[in-house]
């Protein structure tokens, strides 16, 4: 009988374009597909609400897939270097496949395998989250590119990427399938609550919804430049989440899309930030809990440990600010997992420089709350919002949250998230303190753009001291 190979799947749940599952299928022995809910491997980094609710989904989706083509999902929960290696000996495994992946706790994963695997199991590592392996685009001289323009620019002479590979038609079964846990006991779904009402509706987790996504998207794309920083218009392409979980290969968007003309090339630029943002990754995998530039580690964050902050805080939380399109983001994010990325950028700027919490407790609420919650795409758009970034924003160049609900026309974007406000006309709605026309149901401006830009600007001259 001829030994088994397993193919281990994490970010990457999908059939086509899955370097990974072609290389088993090519081999030509039966097929073990697992998936392992593993919360020790990544400690604090375990995914967060939203993701979990997406995972179920994006498995029992694979699980359907598999199961056309005569094989299954394979359940197992605990630290992946465990299992596997128990896994392995349990089937007689002669290798296992995966896609690498480049968050520190995965890159430990995938060594604490290797080392603990039989010398007749090999981990055979792919490539294929990516437009490009992360560190394999480098400078003249060899070094990496810390910085996105210059890195896009070497990136893009190797676009476009390869034709994506097509799912298999068949996958060979064994003849006995191991144990599995069932996914609804692994609870990832909420339930007292049930909070994911407006997320049900709006998302449909799994390959195929990839697919369809980026088919409603393809048209667009053309006019992505003009349309993606409008959060009242459907502009954004809604792919970032199905990207995430890998249900679909940037090469596959790459293709479908790049020859639409128009201001394509700024969507393009989006999946080569992508990129970039595991290049930092693998270069800083601290990225998400230092700054990159030390000179930010003695800015005077206020202490959100002080009662006064923490309902700051929680203000923000809650879209309860008094700014319109700051409360419209946050309420959009805590319903539906996921936040226009104009407004992610005002939101986070708004939390940063008008109220001086650590760019940190941003990220980790928004790594509870995003279904695309993303270590590398999350810290670096932080730190780049935060000024404290290896390539960032300048911090003194601060948002004007009112100017730019205006300027980029949030009108209806607030009325469908902050109710309180449907009725007033513009310019009321963007700033109903301004204009002495706030409901009696929505608070106050948390603090004054005037006094919070003084107060930010003052903070910002202990750095440069």
């Amino acid at each position: 009988m001829t030994a088994p190979v397993i193919v281990w799947f994490r970010r990457d749940l999908r059939l086509s374009d899955q370097p990974a599952l072609a290389a088993a299928v090519a081999s030509g022995a039966p097929i073990i597909p697992v998936y392992i809910l593993d919360d020790d491997t990544p400690k604090h980094r375990k995914m967060g609400a939203a993701s979990r609710w997406w995972l179920h989904h994006s498995l029992t989706a694979l699980d359907a897939d598999l199961q056309k083509l005569g094989s299954k999902l394979l359940l197992r929960t605990g630290k992946s270097d465990a299992v596997l290696e128990a896994l392995a000996a349990e089937t007689n495994a002669s290798a296992i496949h995966c896609i690498r992946h480049y968050e520190p706790w995965w890159r430990n994963a995938e060594k604490a395998v290797a080392s603990r695997l039989h010398k007749d199991t090999a981990l055979i590592c792919h490539d294929g989250n990516y437009l490009l392996p992360a560190g394999s685009v480098t400078t003249g001289s060899g070094g990496q590119y810390k910085i996105y323009t210059p890195f896009m620019r070497a990136l893009w002479q190797h676009m476009p990427p390869p034709v994506p590979h097509p799912a298999p038609t068949k996958i060979a079964a064994p003849d006995n399938w191991p144990d599995s846990d069932s996914l609804s006991a692994w609870n990832l779904l909420p339930t007292r609550p049930n909070w994911s009402g407006a997320m049900d509706e709006m998302w449909t987790p799994g390959e195929a919804g990839a697919k369809n996504r980026l088919s409603a998207f393809v048209d667009k794309a053309k006019f992505y430049d003009e349309k993606r920083n409008l959060p009242s218009v459907e502009g954004s392409s809604f792919l970032s989440a199905h990207l995430h979980f890998g249900e679909i290969s940037p090469a596959a968007c790459w293709h479908a899309t790049m020859d639409q003309g128009g201001s394509v090339d700024v969507f393009l630029k989006e999946l080569v930030w992508r990129d970039y943002a595991q290049n930092v990754i693998v270069q800083m995998p601290e990225y998400g809990a230092k700054n990159a530039r030390e000179a930010f580690d003695i800015f005077p964050w206020r202490d959100l440990s002080d009662p006064a902050v923490q309902a700051d805080f929680v203000a923000w939380t809650k879209g309860r600010t008094g700014y319109p399109i700051v409360d419209a983001g946050m309420r959009q994010l805590w319903a539906t997992g996921w936040m226009h990325n104009r407004v992610r950028m005002i939101a986070a700027s708004f939390l940063i420089k008008h109220l001086l919490i650590d760019w940190r407790e941003g990220e980790k609420w928004f790594w509870d709350t995003l279904v695309d919650a993303d270590y590398g795409s999350n810290s670096v758009n932080w730190q780049w919002t935060a000024g404290t970034g290896v390539d960032s924003n300048m911090f003194v160049r601060i948002m004007a949250p009112l100017s730019q609900s205006e300027k980029f026309d949030a009108a209806r974007y607030i009325r469908e998230w902050v109710p309180e406000l449907a009725a007033l006309q513009e310019p009321y709605i963007h700033d109903p303190d301004e204009y002495g026309a706030r409901p009696k149901d929505y608070p106050r401006k948390i603090i004054g753009h005037k006094a919070a830009r003084e107060r930010a600007l003052n903070a910002h001259a202990v750095v440069k001291g």
